[in-house]
């Protein structure tokens, strides 16, 4: 299952994303937990000290070698330097899983233990003062969506992406990537916000968004955040000694979390496990193309010099028994 974690920054969206991570992680279940925000605090979260997180490679660093994994012996993509973001697999191409090993895991990925398991971690990298001027943030995020285009994941199986901040999510078609979106909201005008510009934009393409309410205080606080999501309110999450001694770097076992806490957990658990039976691979290999498209169109033709219409595979959908093809 492909999750996403949304919401403003100062939301605790990347917090939620870790304890839901954590929770995961101590039911042994399979995981993939991406920091793809710009701000990199995800691996800090997970109980990283500063010079671990610092020193997770770059998935923004490695494109060249994701794109020439990725491509496989697709007839379609001639050469790694015509693949964008957006690039969707065809006949050929080499997919990624959650278990098991291939270069793009041993060159992005690091496990992180957790109490009662682990998981693979990768991030985008952080922002760096070379590309001030020169670059844009999505360039680094496009390195995350492109693994999602190739990857096929069952059911029992987690990744979990801690998004950028805001409605910057929506500058590409990522947003279509996941079978469930979790948009993390303050009792707030600001963060009901978040929730409008999300809800309007998710609306033409089928994405299951659910509201997990954060820092509610109160029945005043539950009761505004009712009114402004309804039935889109899945649960709510108070404050928490466990959260506040974890962020002062001193973590105390997982199962020690407070057992409101616990149950929020449990609820994100089942509502994403539950979106396993509306998977639609037709659906979701479309809007692939779809994007794919419109990038080409706009910017993608022009910086390659090809057209990127050409990759795409009419004969071939996404679905979680697609092969990969082994190296010659």
């Amino acid at each position: 299952m492909k999750i996403a974690f949304v919401g403003k920054g100062g939301s605790g969206k990347t917090t939620l994303s870790s304890l839901f991570i954590r929770h995961l992680a101590a039911g042994r279940v399979p995981v993939i937990a991406v920091d793809a925000d710009i701000n990199q605090h995800l691996g800090a979260a997970l109980g990283l000290d500063e010079a671990e997180a610092a020193g997770l490679p770059a998935m923004g660093g490695h494109l060249p070698l994701i794109k020439d994994y990725l491509r496989g012996r697709n007839p379609r993509i001639p050469s790694a330097e015509t693949m964008i973001k957006t690039t969707p697999p065809g006949d050929g191409s080499r997919l990624l899983r959650v278990g098991g090993d291939n270069p793009v895991y041993d060159a992005c990925a690091r496990t992180v233990p957790l109490d009662g398991g682990s998981v693979r971690l990768m991030a985008t990298g952080p922002f760096t003062e070379s590309d001030l001027g020169v670059a844009c943030y999505h360039s680094k995020v496009g390195a995350v969506e492109l693994c999602l285009n190739h990857l096929v994941d069952g059911r029992g199986e987690y990744v979990v992406v801690d998004m950028t901040a805001g409605s910057d999510s929506f500058a590409s078609g990522m947003f279509t990537r996941f079978d469930m979106t979790f948009l993390v909201a303050e009792p707030t005008r600001k963060g009901i916000a978040v929730y409008r510009q999300y809800k309007e934009y998710a609306r033409d393409f089928g994405i299951a968004l659910k509201v997990v309410g954060n820092k509610v205080q109160g029945p005043d606080d539950l009761a505004f955040l009712r009114s402004e999501v309804g039935d889109d309110l899945l649960v709510t999450v108070g404050h928490s000694d466990w959260v506040r001694a974890m962020e002062k770097g001193r973590p105390d076992r997982f199962d020690r979390l407070e057992e409101d806490n616990r149950r929020a957990l449990e609820a994100l658990h089942t509502a994403a496990d539950a979106s396993y039976e509306r998977r639609d691979w037709e659906r979701y290999t479309r809007q692939m193309v779809h994007f794919h498209l419109k990038n080409a169109e706009s910017w993608g033709n022009a910086k390659t010099g090809a057209d990127l219409a050409a990759q795409v595979d009419p004969a071939f959908t996404l679905f979680e028994g697609a092969a990969t093809p082994q190296p010659a």
